[in-house]
């Protein structure tokens, strides 16, 4: 029987592990310490440690990943997308070793990898690229005269990796110095090569791109666009095939010029070419990503084919799958544990309460009970809908994002279905800074708990408790000649609230009745569906569209108020860039840190006027969310 490696986790290592089961193979999970638990672990025919939670000592560490595969005696090795999928020295290390890498020769990943080079290959095969700087001189000197020859706005990109992770977009002169040592600090940190290149800015650009199959007997197959225009931070957020307001003739184009280049790239297995296309409707060559996309589930589900599935036949030198025609509309979201109300930066936690949609795709890396660690990308799965238009979709995806309970993490389910419900979502006009554009009207700010979610809250308090081993609690509280109550006192914020449950289940609250469903953590408020779940000191709770988190435990008393003003980590990360020093006079606004975690990089400034004390945080520390990195002294 064959072995199949992959070297990867979460979602997508259950997406390939599903795929590979289908075909009989034998498969092998690699996880590090924070990931035991997982589900991708427990699914696999076989699991081994690679090594604990860094990301650098273990999915990153290319000896311990080919140990591994030599443990497991495997035959094949997937990379899955991200950490080492197109990294060439991890290809020439899985043949050095014998084995069969489940992607692109490590000579093509080598030159796609450098986006000058693509761009370069790009040209010789008559695709368009955007004007711009690509040379060997990286001096800030040479990157000012190319900016003013190329005219502003402009983008300042890495030249290694992709993912959207170290691009600037730069609108003056005055913005290019900062705005390339910022993209060097992440290139630097993501990639280690702080190369950089830049090229011209394109206004409210949609981003399309090409999905490509090749095979090693010269074969390539082109499977329709995606849109992937609806972006944060270059970070792809909703993706669609086909791409919508996309005339026929730019479609067939696309095409010709992704197979056009994939032909000039010797390119060989499943990869994406991507393209940025302007108000005109003109397009310009972006880059290659040399791997299996995020979004591939949309393809599959239009043109009926395992892309996963034709990977491993070419890696086994198969011809490609006789081509097949396109049917319907497929949209994916990505659900992330994130907070919006904070900048949409990571949320870490348990998850106290999981259920999926049934009625669209799923394709989760985590399920009720798993632990959403500060490691690696927070990720938490993808919905993915088809429908035989795009209404149809749009429509199916929506239902299955009110469909979602997950509670115990905060997550962006609320801004997804803003998203979706936007004009120029439902009338497929979406472009690449809309989100940025109107950030006000898809992150609202959290809601007030209305009254049902405390009902909801003191309830699951009251039916947890009742769970337990002494039958005092277990009977409840009960008053002679009146009914059994229970008083709970629930707390948000600053806010105390004191509900008072009537009945031993289902409660009265106020002329409401609060009942338990089916399953756990499930309820119904006057019939209609909620969810909720105590863990310890808390209380999560999702109705109506909303969730929140409340508190059970009581307030704790300060001591003493502390002074001065808090300088602390804005999100469990790693620290980039340290400019605090102690003893120093700073004014508010003033950069103090710079931390980055989940590719997201943000400012920690001085909060009012005064002086640093003391620093606590140094360069390539790992921090957590709130953890203290100065002391500081208000200006008095």
């Amino acid at each position: 029987m064959t072995t199949l490696l992959v070297a990867n986790r979460g979602e997508i290592a259950r997406r390939i592990f599903r795929t590979a089961k289908r075909m009989r193979l034998r498969t092998v999970a690699t996880y590090s310490d924070a990931d035991a638990g997982l589900p991708f672990v427990r699914e696999a025919d076989d699991a081994i440690r690679i090594g604990p939670a860094p990301a650098r000592e273990s999915y990153l560490a290319i000896d311990r990943v080919i140990a591994a595969a030599r443990q497991a005696r495997a035959e094949l090795v997937h990379p899955g997308y991200g950490f080492l999928a197109e990294d060439p020295d991890f290809a020439r290390a899985v043949d050095a070793a014998g084995l069969v890498f489940v992607g692109p020769p490590a000579a093509v990943l080598a030159t796609l990898g450098d986006k000058g080079e693509a761009k370069a290959i790009a040209e010789r095969a008559g695709v368009p690229v955007l004007p711009g700087y690509r040379g060997a001189d990286q001096r800030d000197e040479a990157f000012a005269d190319a900016a003013r020859a190329t005219g502003y706005p402009l983008m300042v990109k890495p030249v290694a990796g992709g993912g959207g992770i170290g691009m600037q977009g730069v609108r003056t002169e005055r913005e290019l110095r900062d705005s390339l040592a910022r993209a060097r600090r992440v290139a630097s940190a993501a990639f280690g090569d702080e190369r950089l290149l830049i090229e011209r800015l394109v206004e409210r650009p949609r981003h399309v791109e090409v999905q490509i199959l090749a095979d090693g007997h010269g074969s390539v197959a082109t499977l329709g666009e995606r849109d992937c225009s609806a972006q944060r931070r270059h970070q792809k957020i909703l993706e669609e095939t086909p791409a919508p307001s996309l005339d026929d003739a730019t479609r067939a184009k696309l095409a010709r010029s992704a197979d056009a280049i994939a032909r000039a790239a010797g390119y060989r297995n499943a990869g994406t070419v991507e393209f940025v296309v302007d108000e005109r409707g003109d397009f310009f060559f972006l880059e290659v990503n040399a791997r299996l996309q995020v979004e591939h589930p949309v393809t599959e589900l239009v043109w009926g084919i395992d892309l996963v599935e034709q990977q491993l036949r070419v890696a086994l030198d198969e011809p490609l799958a006789p081509a097949v025609r396109p049917s319907g509309h497929a949209i994916e979201a990505r659900v992330y544990a994130e907070d919006p109300d904070a900048g949409f930066v990571p949320a870490t936690g348990v998850l106290a309460h999981v259920r999926w949609p049934e009625s669209v795709r799923v394709d989760a890396g985590y399920e009720e009970g798993d632990a959403v660690t500060r490691h690696y990308d927070p990720l938490l799965a993808k919905l993915v809908a088809r429908g035989d238009d795009r209404g149809a979709a749009l429509r199916s995806l929506r239902a299955a994002l009110d469909a979602t309970e997950i509670l115990g993490v905060r997550t962006n389910l609320a801004f997804l279905r803003a998203l979706c419900d936007h004009p120029a979502t439902r009338g497929g006009r979406v472009d690449a800074g809309l989100v940025e554009r109107d950030i006000a009207s898809l992150v609202t700010g959290r809601r007030a708990p209305p009254a049902q979610a405390y009902a909801l809250a003191a309830a699951a308090v009251v039916a947890t408790a009742r769970r337990s081993d002494d039958p005092w609690t277990a009977i409840g509280p009960w008053r002679l000649g009146a009914p059994p109550s229970t008083t709970v006192l629930v707390r948000d914020g600053a806010e105390d609230h004191a509900v008072r449950l009537v009945g031993t289940g289902p409660y009265e609250h106020e002329g409401r009745r609060i009942a338990r469903a089916d399953e756990p953590h499930r309820w119904t408020v006057d019939g209609a569906p909620a969810a909720a779940a105590a863990v310890r000191s808390a209380v999560y709770v999702g109705w109506a569209g909303g969730t929140w988190e409340l508190e059970t435990a009581p307030r704790e008393r300060s001591v003493e108020k502390t002074a001065g003003a808090e300088v602390a980590a804005p999100m469990p990360g790693v620290v980039l860039a340290v400019h605090a020093r102690a003893d120093a006079p700073v004014r508010r606004g003033d950069l103090l840190f710079v931390v980055e975690a989940m590719k997201m990089e943000l400012r920690v400034e001085a909060p009012v006027d005064g002086r640093v004390t003391r620093v606590l945080a140094s360069q390539g520390q790992q921090v957590e969310r709130g953890q203290r990195l100065a002391e500081f002294e208000p200006a008095r």
